[in-house]
């Protein structure tokens, strides 16, 4: 289906304060040369609902940001633009710990494994780096640490993380801790 207007591509109503309000202005600041925007979608921590609730999330986030790489990449936006999506930990693969009967029906916290989102600025598109085991419980395939995700971004950003090493107290640190690499496999 052809949307009928801009708003229409992200999945926005005119006027409202919504994710997919935020990326269409968050179009519009890159188009005007910002060079950090940061958009936030609160109300993801389902520890309850969860059958309703993540269904809802998910779609009102996924159709406003394919809405933003769209226009980003119609005008020639998107291979300056790094797009990082992602939320403060994963959540567990299977359902809190309690009762099939219980009203609470969510996901725990889950620091073990979680994917993070990238487009654009020069990653590799339509890739998929790394796997979990059948269950969702752990990484099996090409691990990532958050700090070879902070490495990435930063190289991505033009910048080498370990050059940006200081002493401090008798011990090095960077934004990194002192690890991090870069994994070449999802450069563009």
């Amino acid at each position: 289906r052809e949307p009928k207007s801009v708003l229409d591509l992200y999945g926005a109503k005119p006027g409202a304060a919504s994710f997919a309000n935020n990326c269409l202005l968050a179009r519009r600041l890159i188009e005007r040369g910002v060079r950090v925007v940061e958009l936030y979608d609160a109300d993801w921590d389902h520890h309850s609902g969860i059958a309703t609730r993540l269904p809802a999330k998910c779609r009102d986030v996924d159709q406003a940001m394919a809405g933003l790489i769209t226009d980003l990449k119609q005008r020639g936006l998107l291979d300056d633009t790094l797009i990082v999506c992602g939320g403060e930990f994963g959540r567990t693969p299977f359902r809190e710990g309690r009762t099939a009967k219980g009203q609470f029906q969510g996901r725990d916290h889950f620091p073990d494994a979680f994917s993070v989102f990238l487009a654009g600025g020069g990653v590799k598109p339509g890739i998929s780096y790394g796997a979990t085991d059948e269950h969702g419980g752990a990484a099996v395939e090409n691990k990532m640490h958050i700090h070879d995700l902070h490495a990435t971004i930063l190289h991505l950003l033009g910048l080498n993380h370990e050059k940006l090493t200081f002493r401090y107290a008798g011990r090095d640190f960077r934004l990194t801790d002192v690890y991090g690499q870069v994994p070449k496999a999802i450069l563009a």
